[in-house]
């Protein structure tokens, strides 16, 4: 398997964000990104989809959207949607027709920020998923940059503060995403777990004070999406962007939070009696399965089946745990950093039926 590194769910200025295709490319070239995903609220902007290089390095950059119906107060149901090819936010009122429509083109899409905290010191309201009634999303964004951020600045000097030393912010998933993702994966849902930045590079200024909060190049060092492809990045676009999509949609994924230390080269498979997979995948459980996790350091593991914690090792490199029981099955990873116990690594889910 390839791995490749990629963050999703950005703005620019066809949005709320302060920069071009071209400025977010740039900040992925700095960051050494494989692939960016770009998704301006309700409005697919063709055209600057594409390689983006510089010298040797070269990153993909592939436009989707973020939908949400704009004539609703207050906001709710943003949808991730990428890999339509065209203009779908018209069915954004109805969250479940938005789906279908996604599906009929061969889109993916992914619940945004479904726990997304109001913040009244800077005026933002919450922006929460609430029609769980939903079928056929590919996923969930279980961890969002933008939101973490929001929900740590209730306070002025707080907000000086994180604005200034951004990596100090991020800790982990919220509680109430995983749980929900949990939830929905017990009833036999297979839902992908993305990451995203949500990148404004937003323009503020508090009395004399001015920043650009979370620069996209900032956020590029933070969470990522780390894909395991089946073949190497070929430098063609939409070959490429093929693998790409195809990845997500497998859940060939894991959330990386590569500030604290690179994650790349963490793996977790199931050994059967006649296969071998990767997460995303199902395999029999009859017959016994060995699960393996390895991760690229040491740190703290946890090994979680329907949601609940069934074994921990710490300070730990690799962990192999021996089962029969069917259930979804997937590992959770924290290190320290800057003085906290952090979340490191969440992987999506193992399948055993």
């Amino acid at each position: 398997m390839h791995e490749i590194i990629t963050n999703l769910h950005m703005h620019t200025r066809y949005s709320d964000g302060t920069g071009l295709h071209a400025d977010i490319a740039k900040a992925a070239l700095n960051t050494g990104l494989d692939a960016v995903i770009v998704t301006d609220h309700n409005v697919f902007v063709q055209g600057p989809e594409g390689y983006y290089k510089e010298g040797k390095k070269r990153v993909l950059v592939i436009v989707g959207e973020e939908i949400h119906d704009q004539d609703r107060q207050p906001q709710k149901n943003h949808l991730l949607v990428f890999g339509a090819d065209r203009e779908l936010s018209q069915h954004a009122d109805d969250p479940q027709d938005l789906i279908n429509a996604v599906n009929k083109v061969g889109g993916l899409s992914f619940v945004a920020h479904p726990f997304d905290p109001p913040q009244s010191f800077v005026n933002e309201a919450d922006y929460n998923w609430v029609d769980w009634d939903i079928q056929g999303n590919t996923g969930i964004e279980i961890w969002n940059g933008l939101s973490e951020f929001k929900g740590r600045i209730n306070t002025r000097l707080l907000a000086i503060f994180y604005a200034y030393f951004p990596k100090f912010v991020a800790r982990e998933p919220k509680r109430e995403t995983l749980q929900k993702w949990d939830e929905l994966l017990n009833t036999g849902k297979r839902l992908v777990a993305v990451c995203g930045s949500d990148a404004h590079a937003m323009h503020a200024s508090m009395g004399p004070l001015k920043r650009t909060l979370y620069p996209y190049e900032t956020h590029f060092k933070n969470m990522n999406n780390h894909l395991l492809l089946p073949e190497a990045l070929s430098g063609e676009a939409s070959a490429d962007r093929r693998l790409i999509l195809d990845a997500f949609r497998a859940g060939h994924n894991f959330i990386g939070y590569d500030l604290p230390a690179p994650t790349q080269g963490f793996r977790f498979t199931a050994q059967g009696k006649e296969a071998s997979v990767i997460m995303g995948d199902e395999i029999p459980a009859q017959g016994g399965v060995t699960l393996q996790a390895h991760l690229p350091s040491l740190a703290e593991i946890r090994l979680l089946k329907d949601g609940e914690v069934i074994a921990k090792w710490k300070k730990q490199q690799t962990c192999s745990h021996i089962t029969t029981e069917p259930g979804v099955y997937r590992i959770e990873a924290y290190r320290r950093y800057l003085g906290r116990r952090r979340g490191w690594i969440f992987s999506n889910p193992i399948y055993l039926r």
